[in-house]
């Protein structure tokens, strides 16, 4: 059975730090796509970043220079370092596996910032 697993969201000020982490299990992790999304209430899972299985990262506009993502294979985790955080961050923020024709998701954590 796959299974994502996040964990590391919660309540932070502006311009703070959370460092969210996706624990998964079930597929050979080291060969997926490792994706991070958001959404908000009403609206469609928006992408902020991937990280291949080589390594190579892209990034939503909005999140460039603020938020990194980074993978560990050994602990099948991959990781969303989120610094300078907005208001408008506040979402649920889900992570994804894919390759090939597979498509996993996890069930979310929710990161809400707010003073």
């Amino acid at each position: 059975q796959v299974q994502l697993v996040e964990s590391g969201g919660g309540l932070v000020q502006p311009g703070g730090s959370l460092r969210l982490s996706c624990v998964v299990s079930g597929i050979s992790f080291s060969i997926y796509t490792m994706g991070w999304y958001r959404q908000t209430p009403g609206r469609q899972r928006e992408f902020h970043a991937r990280i291949t299985s080589d390594g190579s990262t892209n990034y939503a506009d909005s999140v460039k220079g603020r938020f990194t993502i980074s993978r560990d294979n050994a602990k099948n985790t991959v990781y969303l370092q989120m610094n300078n955080l907005k208001p408008e961050d506040t979402a649920v923020y889900y992570c994804r596996a894919t390759r090939a024709f597979n498509d996993y998701w996890g069930q979310g954590t929710q990161v809400t910032v707010s003073s």
